[in-house]
């Protein structure tokens, strides 16, 4: 196990997909020393699709540090706050494109920007297909920047029998790129 120094921002967009936000956090939550700080900022957009999709506000569940999407006192603001990684899931392509722009016009945006600009670890889980020309060359413009992006495309060897399992497959992969210590699928074990 690792120890318990990671700060990590999540940020949940609009996008179809809100099962990855929630698996993501039910899989954070279990993880929790492996990490220092867990902070969420969360689009009124987002609240609205994860009612839709899931049926419930169970995001207001966590017990975990929420932020509005307009508060940028958020310690993940800056990056004197030492937050090492942050992961948007689902990331929408609106998101992306800020991102690639440089357009820090709301928390989600400035803490990717920080998180690029001190060299430190930025996961887009994008969600949407399919992808036209703009969406390849903003994903191609924030990974060389330093930014991950990780494809809402789940796998199917370890033959998920819910929406949750199969979810939990690209969840995990994204645990993985964090660098946090998960237990999982593991192809030839």
């Amino acid at each position: 196990m690792q120890p318990q120094h990671n700060k990590i921002a999540i940020a949940i967009t609009g996008a179809s997909g809100a099962v990855y936000a929630k698996v993501l956090l039910d899989k954070l939550t279990l993880l929790k020393p492996q990490w220092q700080e867990l902070s969420v900022v969360m689009s009124n957009n987002a609240k609205q699709v994860w009612e839709t999709e899931l049926g419930n506000k169970n995001y207001l569940n966590y017990d975990i540090q929420h932020f509005e999407k307009t508060d940028f006192s958020a310690p993940f603001a800056s990056g004197s706050a030492q937050y090492n990684t942050m992961i948007i899931a689902p990331c929408s392509m609106g998101t992306l494109g800020r991102i690639a722009s440089g357009v820090s016009d709301d928390l989600v945006t400035r803490a990717a920007d920080v998180i690029l600009k001190e060299r430190r670890k930025l996961i887009l889980l994008v969600r949407e297909t399919p992808y036209n020309l703009i969406h390849i060359r903003n994903m191609e413009t924030v990974t060389l920047a330093g930014g991950i992006i990780c494809p809402a495309t789940p796998s199917f060897y370890s033959k998920p029998q819910t929406i949750e399992e199969m979810a939990a497959t690209v969840v995990d992969r994204v645990l993985d790129l964090a660098g946090l210590d998960i237990n999982c699928f593991r192809w030839g074990k």
